[in-house]
């Protein structure tokens, strides 16, 4: 498969700048491989796809507020901050990106906050974007992270025009998120009310839940038309027994799996017996799923309406078939489906 073929005409006004009223009540396409078909219905209404025994698998990460602004020493140059992933507790070592980068060199000082309350210095370049930062604060590792986080905002990704409102808190997280780790939301889930999991437990349905910590790999663009040649960043994911132990149950009685968002999708496919069997894993993945591609795990999957050009589009085309997804997404943009993360949903049975 090549890049050029993930293109498509996307009217801005189509992306959703803000989520839906209610979790749960957003639009829903259903796409039926083998029958071809296409409806339309209510997220809610995902409860008559599946019954008793039949397994939906969540992904637990917790997202923490990544973004920071903060202000280069001398100049007062305003720096964007985004915080990637936590290297050392101890030292207070950080992964992060900067913007703009060329203003920022090993060495520089950027300080945050009323009174200049966190200070940084930068100690290494990892990227041409990427930097390691050192912050320096008077107080204990708890003071410090309730000082980090108390800075930082909702890290919406950057197609959503708008300034963070206090609803993005919650709204940019999952009723289950449990694990902090992510820089971006497992979009799919987002569309998953309380009531919404008691009725489908209720319904006899069981419930699944890994981890994959969230990178910004999945909003990086794709350099490279032939995409056996990109490399994805690489993602911590957990995988523990409970989860295993109800998956491959459910695939011993042949029920359904239902991977909810392409983050569960590679997970599962990341640690795979040759038996086709889920396996225990903590570690990490760089797995990169696009056509042709055989499944062994999922039985269908959940999924949010994706921008152009993006490895999360590459990744549900494989699973939808390329086609037959191309074809779904003309009807979305006819039909006014919102796209992005706030956006509508997609069932592929």
């Amino acid at each position: 498969m090549k890049l050029s073929q993930y293109k498509y005409d996307l009217p801005e006004s189509l992306i959703a700048h803000y989520p839906s009223d209610n979790r749960d009540e957003s639009r829903l396409m259903v796409l039926n491989r083998e029958k071809g078909t296409i409806e339309h219905k209510v997220f809610k209404e995902i409860i008559d796809y599946y019954g008793e025994n039949d397994v939906m698998v969540f992904n637990n990460t917790k997202v923490f507020p990544a973004r920071l602004y903060g202000n280069k020493e001398k100049t007062g140059a305003e720096i964007e901050v985004f915080l990637l992933r936590e290297l050392n507790k101890e030292q207070r070592l950080w992964d992060v990106l900067v913007d703009p980068a060329r203003k920022i060199r090993i060495g520089n000082k950027l300080y945050f906050g009323d009174n200049d309350i966190l200070v940084a210095e930068v100690i290494d370049n990892t990227t041409s974007r990427g930097r390691t930062l050192r912050f320096l604060f008077d107080g204990n590792y708890d003071e410090f992270k309730a000082t980090l986080y108390g800075l930082g905002e909702t890290p919406l990704p950057k197609f959503i025009k708008r300034q963070v409102q206090p609803e993005d808190k919650d709204r940019y997280q999952t009723i289950f998120a449990k694990h902090e780790g992510a820089v971006a939301a497992p979009t799919a889930g987002l569309h998953f009310s309380r009531e919404l999991l008691k009725r489908l437990e209720i319904n006899g349905l069981h419930f699944a839940e890994i981890t994959l910590h969230v990178g910004l790999g999945n909003f990086r663009t794709v350099d490279v038309e032939d995409l056996t040649k990109h490399k994805m960043d690489s993602e911590r994911i957990i995988i523990p027994d409970a989860a295993v132990n109800v998956i491959n149950k459910a695939k011993e009685t042949h029920n359904q799996v239902c991977a909810v968002g392409t983050t569960v999708l590679r997970t599962l496919e990341s640690s795979v017996s040759t038996q086709g069997f889920v396996k225990p894993y903590d570690g990490w993945t760089n797995k990169f799923i696009f056509p042709p591609y055989d499944f062994s795990v999922p039985t269908s999957m959940i999924s949010n309406f994706h921008l152009p050009l993006s490895t999360l589009l590459m990744t549900v085309s494989a699973f939808a078939g390329y086609d037959f997804l191309f074809e779904a997404y003309q009807v979305a943009i006819k039909e006014k489906y919102r796209f992005g993360t706030y956006g509508d949903a997609m069932l592929i049975i």
